[in-house]
């Protein structure tokens, strides 16, 4: 009789469980995504917006706005001129879902406890220049100890400054180092306000100007200091859309895949230094004998990892982070992979 008893609760306890769970779907549910929310630091020069290479493909030419508009998504982006620093406690607050950072800005943040998922590399081995005012008498960086040099701090750009300062035997603390974005730090240059910057291509449109002089590069060092720059997503987002992570990857991989054909080099540079309103010859100095499919690569490669594990250790030692961790561990590449296949044996994506 009890073993007939239990049988008939099992029998009516199932279904009943099943009933109740049934009817409450939103608890085992993720809520429909209605908008993607995308970071992305201003290195415009103008009054456009612009992150510069394969951010300003994807943001002019809406390629993720059609990609989720069948869907009811909507794609937010939002461009900080505040860079790295403002897009991490961004992403610390839940207001973005990916971010294109360079490499220190994306390091500070996982170091100090984001959960972030590096998702591609979106450029590799960036120069940075040290533009100085025109008869300063800086020709070298042993001529900066003692001056009044400007710096993003918190961005790729002070790490890149690092570890040029290092190659020369010198640091932060031989200079008078003035935290300055990178609007902010040019135009202290023109104005004469600093003696020096150290900082991105936008150096050019103040040489042109006859503003500043540009003594040296990170080509000129043997590429030390050069920057890596990759996409790096919220974990909360990433780990619940994973199907919409993909397909943000896939989209990408296509722009890249436009850009890097050689055919199209200088409808790209035209794009991209009308986008950020520097001249052209800046992106054609800049890519000069290097193939922009080596430069715009999104593939999270062993190159790619090492040159960020040496970023990561760096930063430990300048003391811009207290905790190194593998970039290895960090990188999550079976997203792109898979969205690789989506597009294997596709003709090369026309970037209207």
């Amino acid at each position: 009789m009890k073993a007939l008893t239990q049988q008939l609760l099992s029998l009516f306890a199932a279904p009943l469980l099943a009933g109740l769970l049934g009817a409450y779907p939103t608890f085992a549910q993720a809520a429909p995504v209605k908008e993607i929310r995308i970071a992305v630091p201003d290195v415009s020069a103008g009054p456009k917006p612009s992150g510069g290479g394969i951010v300003d493909v994807l943001h002019t030419r809406q390629l993720l706005e059609k990609e989720f508009a069948a869907d009811g998504i909507q794609v937010k982006w939002t461009f900080f001129k505040g860079a790295g620093p403002v897009i991490n406690e961004a992403l610390a607050n839940d207001q973005v879902d990916f971010a294109y950072l360079g490499d220190l800005a994306a390091i500070i943040g996982k170091s100090s406890g984001l959960d972030t998922r590096l998702l591609a590399a979106t450029a590799r081995d960036v120069n940075h220049y040290l533009g100085v005012q025109p008869g300063s008498g800086i020709k070298s960086l042993a001529d900066l100890k003692g001056k009044r040099v400007g710096i993003f701090r918190g961005t790729a750009s002070q790490l890149s400054f690092d570890n040029a300062l290092a190659s020369a035997g010198l640091s932060e603390k031989d200079l008078k180092v003035i935290n300055l974005d990178f609007s902010a730090a040019l135009a202290a240059l023109a104005a004469r306000q600093i003696d020096a910057t150290w900082g991105l291509a936008g150096l050019f449109a103040l040489r042109e100007k006859g503003l500043a002089d540009i003594v040296l590069s990170t080509h000129d060092l043997g590429g030390a200091g050069t920057l890596q720059a990759g996409l790096v997503g919220n974990g909360t987002f990433v780990d619940a859309h994973p199907d919409l992570t993909e397909r943000l990857l896939k989209v990408q991989l296509q722009a890249v895949q436009w850009a890097s054909a050689e055919t199209n080099r200088d409808a790209y540079i035209e794009l991209v230094s009308k986008q950020a309103s520097y001249p052209a010859l800046i992106f054609n100095s800049e890519y000069r004998d290097r193939a922009l499919a080596e430069v715009l690569s999104a593939k999270l490669d062993a190159d790619f990892l090492a040159k960020l594990d040496a970023s990561i250790q760096a930063a430990k030692r300048y003391g811009l982070i207290r905790r190194e961790f593998k970039a290895a561990d960090w990188a999550k590449p079976e997203l792109q992979e898979a969205a690789g296949k989506q597009i294997a044996g596709q003709p090369v994506a026309v970037v209207q």
